[in-house]
């Protein structure tokens, strides 16, 4: 199964998986049973959701007999065992919860699973969606134009490293560490916690600066790449270094001709009430 994604029913994160071989989505029953009972968090919405399962149990229903497990995200960020469960059976199991969200989770069932068709037709539509997003949580019209050009970047970037046999996943990550580490002196993690972030994406949290100098390192790293035509792990991240490089170079001019660090502190924490600025 590929990794989790977070899919949001008004304003609230569901977790949940594309099984691309079924061709159908797979959603927490945790996260679903949270929103339906407005529990506060997922620790309360299990709770609720043990209980209801140990009655559906005994009841003989077939959701929670067909109920299957998938590793998904917990709120630590490890990846635990999940109960899971597809669009008919979170139907039925609605059916079980007396809620006032019921009709709207269930238009909301039917709308994810048409996005994804969609999506799969015609790209450009989720990126629409994404920059509707954007504008929805308060970032300025210059902002989101630059973090969709990352987007792209970044795209252009890991099919490269699909190409030489780099894996998705660790590798990936120890490929991004790197560049981060190159380029503004970070890791990852280093770099979230210099501007306060846990669990939220980092890029998200950029200013302009930081993303067009991010953009730098993995343009630069995919031009080369496909000059190059790297064939293992090594010989991309000898790439990723070089690109990682040239977007240091880069940060070192900003900052000697603006006279100001090219990474801030600033995030996104304040969504709404200000814009990011460059």
């Amino acid at each position: 199964m590929p990794k989790d994604k977070l899919q949001l029913f008004q304003n609230q994160p569901v977790r949940s998986v594309w099984d691309e071989e079924n061709e159908k989505w797979w959603f927490s029953v945790v996260d679903v049973v949270a929103i339906l009972t407005d529990a506060k968090d997922r620790l309360t919405g299990r709770k609720y959701w043990n209980k209801l399962k140990q009655r559906l149990a005994e009841e003989g229903n077939e959701t929670v007999t067909n109920c299957h497990q998938l590793k998904m995200t917990a709120e630590d960020g490890k990846k635990r065992l999940t109960d899971v469960a597809d669009t008919e059976q979170v139907f039925r199991l609605i059916q079980s919860i007396p809620s006032k969200k019921a009709e709207p989770f269930k238009l909301w069932l039917a709308k994810v699973g048409s996005q994804f068709i969609d999506e799969a037709v015609d790209p450009e539509i989720a990126i629409q969606r994404g920059i509707n997003n954007y504008r929805q949580m308060g970032y300025s019209e210059a902002w989101i134009v630059q973090r969709v050009q990352t987007i792209k970047a970044r795209k252009a970037l890991t099919d490269e490293w699909d190409k030489s046999g780099v894996k998705q996943g660790k590798e990936y990550a120890m490929l991004t560490d790197a560049m981060y580490k190159t380029w503004s002196g970070m890791t990852t993690r280093d770099y979230k916690k210099f501007k306060g972030l846990k669990k939220e994406n980092l890029r998200d949290n950029m200013t302009n600066a930081e993303l067009v100098l991010n953009m730098l390192a993995e343009v630069t790293a995919a031009d080369i790449s496909v000059d190059e035509k790297p064939k293992d792990f090594n010989e991309s991240a000898a790439i990723a270094q070089t690109g990682a490089e040239v977007a240091h170079g880069a940060r070192r001019l900003y900052e000697k001709r603006t006279g100001k660090p090219a990474v801030s502190r600033l995030n996104a924490k304040d969504l709404g009430q200000r814009k990011l600025p460059s």
